[in-house]
């Protein structure tokens, strides 16, 4: 048996993060993520992507 599992990618995510959210931020988060039919990983990933913007260089 092959040691990974998997579909293979080309974007693999190898680093993990663990947040603690309040009530409403939690709120958001699953209104948002059953709206656009998602999982919360890829609604963080989607944030993320919106604060790329503000970054100053």
């Amino acid at each position: 048996m092959s040691p990974r599992t998997g579909r293979p990618t080309n974007n693999p995510k190898n680093n993990k993060i663990t947040v603690r959210l309040d009530d409403k931020s939690t709120k958001i988060m699953e209104l948002y993520c059953k709206q656009e039919n998602i999982e919360k990983a890829e609604a963080v990933r989607r944030g993320l992507k919106k604060l790329e913007s503000d970054i100053k260089k």
